[in-house]
């Protein structure tokens, strides 16, 4: 799944720790979800959502 994570965080000026803290994951899994090795949960997601104040498929997009 392709996904912004990355870009929406380094516009924040955030570290891949400080997003971590704020979605309670450890930062190995925000790596993971930015380099495309794993696909987060539906709450997760939605969480992700929620602090980038943007709707779920502006983020994530399933490959085709």
């Amino acid at each position: 799944m392709n996904n912004e994570v990355r870009t929406l965080r380094e516009a924040k000026g955030w570290s891949q720790g400080q997003l971590a803290e704020q979605l309670a994951v450890s930062r190995q899994t925000v790596n993971a979800i930015e380099t495309g090795k794993y696909d987060p949960s539906l709450p997760l997601a939605f969480r992700i959502a929620r602090l980038f104040r943007k709707p779920i498929e502006a983020i994530f997009d399933p490959e085709d």
